[in-house]
């Protein structure tokens, strides 16, 4: 289980009631910037050893936002946002583009359904804001025989022919729920009449409303069969105010709506009595949940029915949590679990809860991460992490995935889960893992490697998105290309034979070829750096180790050691390596095990291909964290790496855990030797087995 900087849920959320959550709109006082938070969340993901095999499911044509972007973010192939099956039988999928068009799967062709942007022209724009423009679609459980849907869009406030029902102030855009009906549902392209719903005015031109959908887990009878929930999110204005705390006001809210009903202030829709501020004072009867600032995806889980929501934060803290009727998230009052100070320097806003947080009756998340900025950041620009939230995989096909609530990074594509039976409310936060991706043909790869081919704009910013069908099986998209792609497997990383050719425990001067021999000492079966390497000529490498020269050189191989680090605790930067595929003193991969995780050079995978070692594993996050410290004590530590040349699968296990610290894929260097070492620290390496293919 991971925490929040080292505060415990439980103690913060335990005997909270219905009516404490939803009435408390108190703030803490600041703490004071002494007491300010800068790494709320310290644990980086878990890499998981299990991969997702993704095929290519469909492909869609260029489209262009309405006005021409001044924001190059905008500039996608086809700004997909989700897939979903129609609930009819018909196998067909729905794809919303933001720029404007429903487009309908069959057998993994997409054609035009619906031209959203043409219908409610000029007055449609997509060309302001990541969210803005033909934002989703949510079909009601019954459109087979009844042919209704319901979309979003946003149109251009100075533009619009109507008056808002609920409005910020200095409203800039106008997003609109509508209703269709389809004279004929099984039709392939759309024919009947509409009717608006809903109109809300926003003051900024970002978090709108950004999903509209009905649970699909209620049954006819149900009290949830039919509702629709909408997550509002605060127009980007709640940073600077209280209004996501203002039940009177739809911003930075989940509402739930009746839309075959009629008893709203506008007659449109109708108002579920037992949501859970009907009748309370000051209150909007169509709030169901409340404090959010982006509500960016929500799913259900189909086994337990419970609601998970992805949030994408301001300052630090990207969450997922689970929904209950009258819950407070405590947007802008709290970002995850920490006091948001909205007053403090632009550095400082994060700050510890107050012993008494208890009695302000906020929910907090069941599982986060942070956004690590890199070194130097301004603490205000866009460090480019936002949450993408997923779904629980219940489906039969792939069974290693069932439980687990699948979502990700929609800036760079990271693919993430956690267990559902771990997101558990007032309990530590469940553990995050990253999940392996590998393509059709079975290669490992990055979702940067199949969303960046034929990407405008930024190749490395994906924009992912997920979605599933009536089988539960899930989908990923990006906006960068414009492709959706299945998961059709799953596969453990590096789970190759490295071959049955064994060299054990190699020992003693004779075994070994230090770089500098009156560095080392033999002691039985320790191989012990006495002494601290320096620098050498030529590219930067590390300093100081020795190759095992006893046995051949291998190709595929599985190496496994202890090592202990010898140079004091207290010494931040301390690391020892592991080296394989040695060629040369220039040629060779290393593993550098390491107690700071912080800069680029340390705790993770590397190459020297006769140039400065370059870093080459998975887990750095381009700015300022890697995989979680590998060493940060005195103890001995066991070390196992595996290196498949064939397929450049590199992963690297400490202390027996199943899943590796770090991954990597190169295929640079088919063969080599292994050896033992560091940068300028001192260590011991003993009980070495070798085992694979000799080369």
């Amino acid at each position: 289980m991971r925490s929040i900087h080292r505060i415990r849920l439980s103690a913060l959320t335990a005997g909270l009631t219905a009516a404490t959550l939803v009435l408390s709109t108190l703030v803490a006082g600041p703490a004071g910037a002494a007491d300010a938070v800068h790494d709320p969340i310290v644990e980086m993901p878990v890499q998981s050893r299990l991969g997702l095999v993704l095929t290519e499911y469909a492909s869609f044509p260029q489209s262009s936002p309405i006005p021409a972007p001044t924001d190059q973010r905008l500039m996608r192939t086809a700004r997909i946002n989700t897939i979903m099956e129609l609930p009819d039988g018909s196998g067909r999928r729905a794809v919303p583009d933001l720029n404007g068009h429903l487009y309908l799967v069959r057998d993994g062709a997409p054609y035009v359904y619906l031209d959203v942007a043409d219908t409610f022209a000029p007055r449609f724009f997509s060309g302001r804001g990541l969210g803005q423009g033909f934002g989703y679609v949510a079909f009601h459980p019954e459109f087979g025989t009844n042919g209704r849907f319901y979309t979003i869009h946003t149109e251009q406030a100075s533009l619009a022919v109507k008056t808002p029902d609920y409005a910020q102030a200095n409203s800039i855009y106008h997003g609109v729920i509508t209703e269709w009906t389809a004279t004929d549902p099984a039709a392939d392209t759309f024919s009947g009449s509409r009717r608006e719903v809903l109109r809300i005015g926003f003051g900024g031109q970002v978090h709108g409303i950004q999903e509209i959908n009905f649970n699909p887990t209620a049954r006819p009878g149900q009290r949830d069969y039919g509702m629709l929930y909408l997550a509002v999110g605060d127009g980007g204005t709640g940073v600077r105010n209280t209004e996501p705390q203002n039940l009177g006001m739809v911003h930075g809210k989940l509402l739930r709506i009746d839309p075959q009903g009629t008893d709203s202030a506008n007659g449109q829709y109708g108002i579920p009595a037992d949501n859970p501020f009907v009748g309370q004072a000051g209150a909007l009867g169509e709030v169901y949940a409340l404090g959010f600032r982006d509500p960016h995806r929500f799913s259900w889980d189909p086994a337990t029915g419970r609601m998970f929501l992805g949030h994408i934060g301001e300052h630090a803290i990207e969450a997922i949590y689970e929904v209950r009727a009258g819950d407070n998230f405590g947007w802008s009052e709290r970002e995850g679990a920490f006091v948001f100070d909205k007053a403090g320097s632009a550095c400082d806003k994060l700050l510890p809860l107050p012993a008494d947080d208890a009695r302000y009756g906020y929910t907090y998340p069941v599982a986060a991460y942070d956004h690590n900025p890199p070194p130097g950041w301004n603490c205000t620009g866009d460090v480019g992490v936002a949450v993408a939230g997923g779904f629980v995989y219940r489906g039969n096909e792939l069974p290693a995935l069932k439980g687990k609530y699948v979502f990700g990074d929609l800036v760079d594509g990271q693919v993430l889960y956690t267990e559902a039976n771990e997101m558990r409310r007032g309990h530590d936060l469940a553990t995050i893992h990253r999940l392996a991706l590998f393509n059709a043909a079975g290669q490992p790869v990055r979702m940067q490697d199949l969303s960046g081919p034929g990407a405008p704009g930024n190749p490395e910013r994906v924009d992912l998105r997920f979605g599933t069908d009536a089988a539960g099986g899930l989908y990923l998209l990006a906006k960068a290309n414009g492709k959706v792609w299945k998961v059709t497997g799953t596969r453990e990383f590096a789970d190759g034979d490295v071959g049955g050719t064994k060299l054990h425990k190699p020992s003693g001067p004779d075994s070994w070829t230090p770089v500098t021999p009156s560095k080392w000492q033999f002691d039985r079966d320790e191989v012990i750096l006495a002494e601290a390497g320096v620098s050498r000529p030529g590219p930067r490498r590390p300093f100081e180790y020795a190759v095992v020269t006893d046995g051949p050189q291998w190709s595929s191989v599985e190496i496994e050691a202890d090592v202990r680090l010898d140079t004091p605790v207290e010494v931040s930067n301390r690391d020892v390596i592991v080296v394989f595929g040695w060629r040369s003193d220039t040629e060779f991969y290393y593993a550098h095990l390491s107690t700071d995780n912080t800069i680029l050079p340390h705790n993770g995978i590397f190459k020297v291909d006769n140039a400065d070692r370059q870093r080459i594993d998975y887990q750095w996050n381009g700015r300022s964290r890697g995989a979680n410290p590998a060493i940060v004590d005195a103890d001995w530590h066991k070390v196992r790496v595996v290196h498949l040349p064939a397929t450049g699968e590199i992963a690297v296990y400490v202390d027996g855990k199943k899943d590796p610290l770090m991954t990597a894929k190169d295929t640079t260097f088919g063969s080599g030797r292994v050896g033992f070492g560091s940068f300028d620290n001192i260590g011991r390496l003993r009980h070495l087995t070798v085992t694979g293919t000799p080369a």
